[in-house]
């Protein structure tokens, strides 16, 4: 073979910091006022250490649900900074790895794609929320098996495939079902405060060279 297992995983781990640097660049590009980044990071602190009392349960946690909330109201490049710094923070205390940017990545474009369809009027509604998030509990488990898959490519087949998928299936159930009874039960009161701040400080508005 003219890569070894250690090539594909470094190989697949510069792609997706590659990717990770654009959108943290085009963070970094907009006129982000202190107070912007002060509530950013007070979500991402949130979306982080709400992972940690809830590591003996396996894909069950606030992260996600926090993430989500974030690109909702603050804007999709907002959405997934919280996610990408979720990831790094809690895994100072859950242990870093080579699956490290892979959850930085997944977390982000969950964070990344609620920001994109908030301006689709269905988004606002609790039950839609809860689809989504739903489907976001299986979407990042079968993000996070391509590492494992890459890491892994010498015994690439379909069966070996199929049995990562079909072995995480009831990690990903849990963290769906995680996401949607969180949202069903905390999304409006959290959207409502958020708005409430984003407003009464001007916070990460569109069309003032602060917008996500």
């Amino acid at each position: 073979m003219i890569f070894s297992r250690q090539h594909y995983l470094i190989f697949s781990l510069i792609i997706i910091v590659i990717v990770l640097f654009f959108f943290f660049n085009r963070f970094e590009m907009r006129q982000v006022r202190t107070r912007e980044i002060v509530i950013l990071a007070m979500l991402s602190a949130i979306a982080a250490i709400s992972r940690v009392p809830f590591a003996g349960l396996p894909s069950v946690q606030p992260t996600s649900f926090v993430i989500i909330t974030a690109g909702l109201v603050f804007g999709a490049e907002s959405g997934f900074l919280v996610g990408a710094v979720a990831a790094i923070v809690s895994n100072l205390f859950l242990g870093q790895g080579p699956w490290t940017p892979w959850q930085m990545f997944s977390w982000g474009i969950m964070g990344f794609s609620a920001g994109v369809l908030r301006d689709l009027g269905w988004m606002g509604k609790v039950w839609i929320q809860s689809i989504f998030g739903f489907l976001w509990g299986f979407l990042f488990g079968w993000l996070m098996n391509l590492w494992i898959v890459i890491n892994n490519l010498q015994n690439f087949s379909l069966e070996f495939i199929m049995g990562i998928y079909i072995s995480s299936f009831s990690h990903d159930l849990a963290h769906a079902i995680s996401n949607t009874l969180l949202i069903a039960i905390l999304s409006t009161r959290w959207v409502k405060v958020l708005f409430r701040f984003k407003r009464k400080y001007g916070l990460l508005e569109k069309g003032t060279g602060n917008s996500s």
